[in-house]
């Protein structure tokens, strides 16, 4: 693709359309659709989001957008993208009940959960013709997906757009940037050589959840601190007392919890341990999903143990290029960085990472930002 380009073109002459055009065309589900019904299209296609589509001209989608599909040969509007449901909205709509069961919340319709996670706030677009650079700098201000158009109305090529109408749409996510930076790493040599430490890329304040949290206290702590996800540390000290995030520097490491670790989960999962701890729960679901929940409901906390997925992690003197790679190898979007004891001491995320390598190669390379006019 743009293999043989200098280092200062690779970025600035590949466009987020050469990235996605061998995916598959959109997933999407219908408005009126029930949460259980998103649940289960997550777990069939293996996907952490999915759009939600509804008539045209009914809605305001998220964040006020307007991003359409229409008819290839007509030009007629067939359908309105109101907003993108992971399954971290899901397990918010869930912890948040009152008074109703898990099977009641599952039945509400998925269009009255778009929003209930930070992510979901929002709707965005992109054109086909926008490069890698500049959608860089567009999804490392926290964007996980764009939605790019098989056929774009915008003349323009830079930025996000609220208002789009094509006859299809691709799904551009930060895992596929992330991808790109590492299937090139070699023409980006800097990225084998420079460390976490180096490029400043590691968040020193981190959330973590006491082991003991009841994973729907953990959710609900998520959605008010406006977090993505959160690491796992031991407990100390009095159980009782740590039912709320804390800062998780320098405790130890023992698990993760974000929209990551929830792929795969299936309702029958949240009905039967929404109530338990953090580690229990991902550890009960792990073996649900390896041996059926007939095994994991019998199973005592000893045997489910050994299902609860090792963190993903790294140390401040790890290359860059291996962050990515373990990062990528292990499908999390966030590597925790320990020290030889696995105590926290930071995290790095996706969006920490295409910041860091798009500010990077701005300042080596101050020409390649330089905007082409579209037309």
């Amino acid at each position: 693709m743009a293999h043989g380009f200098e280092k200062a073109e690779l970025l600035r002459c590949t466009t987020v359309q050469q990235i996605v055009e061998h995916k598959q065309r959109l997933v999407e589900i219908p408005h009126m659709a029930t949460v259980n019904d998103a649940l289960n299209t997550l777990l069939v296609k293996n996907i952490l989001a999915v759009p939600v589509a509804a008539p045209p001209g009914q809605w305001i989608g998220a964040g006020g957008s307007m991003i359409l599909e229409s008819d290839k040969a007509t030009g007629a509007v067939r359908k309105q993208y109101i907003g993108i449901v992971s399954m971290l909205d899901i397990l918010i709509h869930i912890a948040e009940a009152e008074d109703e069961d898990v099977d009641t919340r599952l039945k509400a319709t998925v269009s009255s959960i778009i929003g209930n996670s930070t992510e979901g706030l929002g709707l965005w677009s992109i054109s086909p013709k926008t490069s890698v650079l500049d959608a860089m700098e567009t999804m490392s201000k926290g964007i996980h997906r764009v939605l790019i158009p098989i056929e774009s109305k915008m003349e323009h090529t830079v930025g996000v757009e609220l208002q789009e109408a094509s006859p299809g749409y691709h799904i551009l996510t930060q895992t596929d940037v992330v991808e790109f930076l590492y299937a090139h790493y070699k023409e980006l040599d800097f990225m084998t050589t420079t460390t976490v430490l180096e490029l400043g890329a590691a968040q020193s304040n981190v959330y973590a959840a006491p082991s003991c949290m009841k994973v729907m206290d953990v959710v609900k702590c998520i959605r008010k601190s406006l977090l993505q996800a959160v690491a796992i540390v031991e407990t100390t000290g009095d159980s009782d007392k740590e039912q709320t995030l804390v800062f998780g520097n320098g405790r130890k490491l023992v698990g993760t919890f974000s929209a990551s670790d929830l792929l795969g989960r299936t309702s029958e999962m949240l009905r039967a341990w929404s109530t338990l701890p953090i580690l229990s729960f991902l550890s009960k679901a792990g073996m649900a999903q390896r041996f059926g929940m007939a095994a994991a409901v019998n199973a005592g906390s000893f045997e489910c143990k050994g299902f609860q997925k090792t963190p993903v992690t790294c140390h401040l003197e790890t290359p860059i290029v291996e962050v990515m790679s373990q990062a990528l190898t292990n499908h999390v979007h966030r590597v925790w960085v320990v020290d030889n004891e696995d105590h926290l001491n930071g995290v790095v995320s996706f969006s920490d990472i295409i910041m860091l390598v798009h500010d990077y190669f701005i300042r080596q390379h101050p020409q390649a930002h330089v905007r082409e006019k579209p037309w």
